[in-house]
């Protein structure tokens, strides 16, 4: 074989070598690319449950508001109400994953009217009249841009005027900002320990490995809540059926203190406040208070 040859077949060897190489890292890539696509699409499809629309307003039983736009760091148009209290302490209020804030009413005007509070709560991305697409990220930017309005814009002190109080999944995202915020307090209501421990108790039969990859979320409030520094109250009913009991023990066991367990007796995940009655609010206002 010639000179020229040779080179020549060198170089044709090293053309198909980058070739190859090239297409391995857009096949890699792409495989990245559509895993990730899918993990939100599956965190879409079995995690969040948001209604768009409003049903009503809080004026429907009787609660004067403000409807407030907030806009998360990515850019995505954030929507909550924020109703006005007697005490000079807000709960910032994360709901659960299903519906919107509509559905809340009842609850905050429970909340507003027993313990005398302010209530900000909003709808996450993708819920109610809020942009976007739920995602655990996009819901921490979110809630990021809630507490800001509270401390920014209202000028509330955090650690004297603000209380993070979070419902089933909600309980992940007030774990979230507890650990990124000082705060006068962090109630975790009905909240479970991660993600991971949720598809353990589902009876799933993939591994759990292979679980926590086709999901994007974690919400694994467990390793977080002991880096908490605000108090803690974590409230559950005792016979929930879909968050069961022994993750608000964990969630207790692993906080910090100063710290508070309140079981619901009789509750199950979607009627404690209404189960858990005078005894309920006492509880919540005496913790508030501390």
């Amino acid at each position: 074989m010639t000179t020229v040859a040779k080179s020549a077949d060198r170089r044709f060897t090293r053309t198909l070598r980058i070739a190859r190489n090239l297409t391995i890292a857009i096949t890699a890539l792409l495989l990245i690319s559509f895993a990730a696509r899918y993990m939100l699409i599956l965190d879409r499809m079995m995690i969040y449950f948001p209604q768009r629309g409003l049903e009503a307003t809080p004026d429907s039983v009787g609660l004067n508001y403000e409807d407030v736009y907030l806009t998360a760091s990515d850019g995505k148009r954030i929507h909550g109400w924020h109703i006005p209290g007697r005490s000079n302490v807000t709960l910032l209020w994360f709901h659960g994953n299903a519906g919107n804030i509509s559905h809340r009413r009842d609850n905050i005007l429970m909340l507003h009217q027993s313990l005398g509070v302010g209530v900000f709560v909003i709808d996450y991305r993708g819920y109610g009249l809020s942009e976007g697409r739920p995602s655990e990220k996009g819901i921490y930017m979110d809630a990021e841009a809630a507490f800001d309005y509270l401390v920014s814009d209202l000028g509330l002190d955090a650690e004297r005027n603000v209380v993070l109080f979070g419902r089933s999944l909600g309980a992940g995202v007030a774990a979230e900002m507890g650990t990124r915020h000082r705060v006068r307090g962090v109630i975790l209501e009905s909240g479970f320990t991660s993600i991971r421990e949720m598809a353990d108790i589902s009876g799933s039969l993939l591994p759990i490995p292979l679980v926590l990859m086709l999901f994007e979320a974690r919400y694994d409030s467990i390793s977080k809540i002991g880096n908490v520094e605000s108090p803690v109250m974590v409230l559950h009913g005792d016979r929930d059926d879909t968050v069961p009991y022994w993750m608000a023990e964990k969630l207790y066991a692993a906080a910090s203190e100063p710290k508070t367990l309140y079981p619901i007796r009789g509750a199950s995940h979607n009627d404690t406040v209404y189960v858990g009655g005078e005894g309920y609010f006492e509880a919540l206002g005496d913790f508030i208070s501390r």
